[in-house]
């Protein structure tokens, strides 16, 4: 039997995923992963399979550059692999 946290967070993803392309979505999927207080403290922009990721306060970079590859992974389990290839950091 799967936990229930493992239920919802596939349910989740599955909603996510299909939902049409938009900066909601994408804010809303960033928020999700990186948490509320991240999420106000940055702003996203996802082109071409780039979210390009501007925090607000510089000093967040490094901490958000350190947890690129985690942030990255959990992205692309709820938008897709396709969707988010990469993620840059503007510091």
């Amino acid at each position: 039997m799967l936990p229930l946290q493992t239920v919802a967070s596939n349910v989740l993803a599955e909603i996510i995923r299909r939902q049409p392309a938009s900066k909601e979505r994408t804010a809303f999927a960033w928020s999700v992963v990186v948490g509320p207080a991240i999420a106000r403290a940055t702003t996203v922009n996802l082109d071409a399979g780039v979210l390009r990721v501007t925090p607000r306060d510089a000093r967040w970079a490094p901490e958000l550059t350190r947890a690129k590859a985690g942030i990255l992974m959990r992205l692309q389990t709820l938008l897709g692999r396709e969707a988010v290839k990469d993620i840059y950091i503007n510091a």
